[in-house]
């Protein structure tokens, strides 16, 4: 199956479809951090989804779309307004199955509900970040390590320049179900 995994320069959800055997890309117009730079697209997804793919994962930023930021929503009226466009784009893309995940925000609102609401801790990881997804001839992800601990490490995590990449990164028990159960 080709797998376009769309917003993504760590690879981790790319890495574990190629464990399975599929032909992934990631495609994100930062440089890849995962490694496999022959596995990478860098640039802009838009132009790449009318390459007959099979299946997208898309990790759209959240920057100006997580309730997180709400507070600042009055004064990014044009940021927020282009990146539902972006997420509008990604979620109508000629691609017969496709995945988009972004945390609790205004895609819920502007755009549709979430299908399914995930947690870390279903996945193997004793922590807490609800994160959306929206599908499209996909099942849902079903957990498949439901663990205890439920911290808070990611809304903790200190400020620093790496602190929105650091967040964004998949948790790997996430991808793993994502490449197994939607591979």
């Amino acid at each position: 199956m080709r797998v376009l995994v769309a917003c993504e320069e760590s690879q981790r959800v790319c890495i574990e479809f190629r464990k399975r055997g599929h032909e992934a890309y990631s495609c994100d117009i930062l440089p890849c951090s995962g490694g496999h730079p022959e596995w990478h697209i860098q640039g802009d997804v838009l132009k790449e989804i009318h390459n007959g793919w099979d299946l997208m994962i898309a990790f759209p930023p959240c920057t100006h779309l997580a309730i997180s930021g709400a507070r600042w929503f009055k004064d990014k009226k044009k940021e927020q307004a282009e990146a539902l466009d972006f997420v509008y784009e990604l979620l109508h893309a000629p691609i017969r199955k496709i995945a988009l995940e972004n945390p609790i925000g205004v895609i819920s609102t502007q755009i549709r509900k979430p299908d399914q609401i995930i947690q870390p801790w279903q996945f193997g990881h004793g922590e807490t970040k609800a994160t959306c997804l929206w599908v499209k001839n996909l099942p849902l992800l079903k957990p498949t390590n439901i663990v205890s601990g439920r911290e808070h490490r990611i809304h903790r995590m200190a400020p620093g320049p790496d602190r929105a990449k650091l967040r964004s990164i998949t948790y790997q028990g996430i991808a793993d179900a994502m490449a197994k159960q939607w591979g």
